[in-house]
C-alpha cells in the first residue's frame, strides 16, 4: 500500500496532473479565441463575397496593418517566427498585444481579399495567450508551455487535435521531437480542439477517400506525386521570402502592404475572378470532385506569395491545401490513381513540405480523410518533406539532429542561415 501511494505521487503523477490544469487553460483560451477567430472570419468572407468591389481597397486595408504593426508590433511583426525564436533562445514573453494585431491584421487581410490563411493567427494567438502562464512557472517550462499554445492553436482552427499535437512537437526544429513535452501539447490540443467545438464552430467536412488497392504502379505514382508537390513547396517558401526581400527595399514599412495590395488587387481584376482570394476552400473542395486545370495552382502560389510577402497577416497553411489539391487534382490526367486521392495527397503533401512537419501532415490526412487511403497519404508526405530541402516557410525553423538524407547535416542552425 505504500508502494502504491508514493507511485501516485511521485514525480509522473505530479507532472501529469500540473499539465492537465495548465493544458486546460491554455485549451480554454485557444479554443475560445479560435472560435471567435473563425466566426469573425465566416463573417468577413461572407461579406466580401457579397462586395467584390471590396478588392478596390485591398491597398487601403494593407496600410492599416502596415500602420498597426510599424507602430505597435515592431516586436510581434515576425509572427510565427518570434514564438519559434522564443523557443530556441527565450528571452521576454510574448506581449499580449500581439493577439488583436494578428486578428486585426487577418481579417483586413480577408475582408479586402488577399490570398492568406488563418494557421498563423490561431498558432500565434494560442501561444502569446500560453506565454502568459510563464510569468508565474519555472524558466524550463516555458518551453513546454509555448509548445503547447501552439498545439492548441492549430487543432483548434482546423479540427486536427492529433495533427495539431504533433505539430507543435515538430515544427521547431525539424529532425528531433520533444517528447518531454508530449503530453502538454497533446492535452491543450484535444481540450482547444473541443472547447472550439462546445462553442458551436465546426469545421470544413471534406470527403472520405476511397479505398486504393497499393499495387507496382500506385506506388509509382504515390512518389512522383510525391516529388512534385515536394517542389511545389519549395517553389512557394522561395518565392515568399524573395518578395519579402524585394518589399523590404521599401523604407517605410506601411508603404510595402500598399504596393503589394494594389499589386494583388490588380492581378485578380485583371483575371477576372475572385477564385484566388481569401481562403478559396470552395475550390479546394471543387478539387476533390472532379479534375482542375494546373493554372490553379499555380495562381493560388503566386498570389499568396505576393499577399505574405508584402506584409499582409494570415498564414500559409489554408493556400497550401489549395496549392497541393489543385495540383494533385490537375495530376489525375496523368497518374493512375483517383483524383480525390490525388487531391489528398496533394492538400497534406505540400504543406509537410513547406513546413517540414511530415509526421503532423500524415495525422491530418488521417483525421481529415480516413483511412483507407493512408499509405499513399503516408507517401505523399514523407516523399514531400524529402524533395523540399531544407526550404521552409518558417525561417526561424531550425534544423535538428537528424541527418538529412539528400542535403546532410546542419544541426542547430535556423533555414534562415541555410
Amino acid at each position: 500500500m505504500a508502494g502504491l501511494l508514493a507511485f501516485f505521487s511521485g514525480p509522473t503523477w505530479l507532472f501529469t496532473l500540473r499539465w492537465l490544469l495548465l493544458a486546460s487553460l491554455v485549451g480554454a483560451l485557444a479554443g475560445t479565441a479560435s472560435a471567435g477567430f473563425l466566426r469573425s472570419l465566416e463573417w468577413v468572407t461572407r461579406w466580401r463575397d457579397q462586395h467584390p468591389w471590396a478588392l478596390a481597397l485591398l491597398p487601403v486595408g494593407g496600410l492599416g496593418v502596415g500602420l498597426a504593426y510599424h507602430y505597435f508590433g515592431n516586436r510581434v511583426v515576425k509572427g510565427n517566427n518570434l514564438i519559434l525564436d522564443e523557443l530556441h533562445a527565450p528571452s521576454e514573453v510574448i506581449p499580449l498585444r500581439l493577439v488583436p494585431l494578428v486578428l486585426g491584421g487577418t481579417l483586413a487581410t480577408h475582408l479586402f481579399g488577399g490570398s492568406a490563411g488563418r494557421e498563423g493567427t490561431a498558432v500565434q494567438m494560442g501561444a502569446a495567450l500560453a506565454d502568459q502562464f510563464s510569468r508565474w512557472l519555472p524558466r524550463r517550462e516555458r518551453r513546454l508551455l509555448l509548445i503547447a499554445g501552439m498545439s492548441a492553436g492549430f487543432a483548434s482552427v482546423f479540427g486536427t487535435p492529433l495533427a495539431g499535437a504533433v505539430f507543435g512537437l515538430e515544427v521547431f526544429v525539424f529532425g528531433a521531437v520533444s517528447y518531454q513535452a508530449i503530453l502538454p501539447s497533446l492535452l491543450a490540443a484535444v481540450l482547444a480542439d473541443a472547447v472550439t467545438r462546445a462553442w458551436g464552430v465546426g469545421h470544413t467536412a471534406y470527403p472520405a477517400l476511397p479505398a486504393v488497392a497499393f499495387t507496382a504502379g500506385g506506388l509509382g505514382a504515390a512518389l512522383l506525386a510525391g516529388a512534385l508537390f515536394g517542389l511545389a513547396a519549395r517553389a512557394f517558401a522561395q518565392l515568399t521570402h524573395a518578395i519579402t526581400g524585394i518589399f523590404r527595399r521599401i523604407g517605410y514599412p506601411p508603404l510595402r502592404p500598399v504596393v503589394g495590395g494594389a499589386l494583388v488587387a490588380l492581378a485578380m481584376a485583371g483575371l477576372g475572378t475572385m477564385r484566388y482570394t481569401g481562403l478559396g476552400v470552395p475550390v479546394i473542395v471543387e478539387a476533390f470532385q472532379h479534375q482542375l486545370g494546373a493554372k490553379d495552382f499555380a495562381l493560388k502560389l503566386l498570389l499568396t506569395a505576393l499577399t505574405l510577402g508584402a506584409g499582409f497577416k494570415g498564414g500559409e497553411v489554408t493556400p497550401l491545401f489549395f496549392i497541393g489539391a489543385t495540383l494533385g487534382s490537375a495530376l489525375a490526367g496523368l497518374l493512375p490513381l483517383p483524383v480525390a486521392v490525388l487531391a489528398g495527397m496533394g492538400f497534406v503533401g505540400v504543406f509537410a513540405g513547406a513546413a517540414n512537419t511530415p509526421l503532423a501532415c500524415v495525422l491530418m490526412g488521417l483525421e481529415l480523410f480516413g483511412t483507407r487511403a493512408g499509405v499513399y497519404l503516408g507517401l505523399a508526405c514523407v516523399v514531400a518533406y524529402l524533395f523540399s530541402g531544407h526550404q521552409g516557410i518558417y525561417s526561424s525553423q531550425r534544423v535538428g539532429g537528424a541527418k538529412h538524407p539528400l542535403l546532410g547535416r546542419h544541426t542547430g542552425r535556423t533555414l534562415g542561415e541555410l
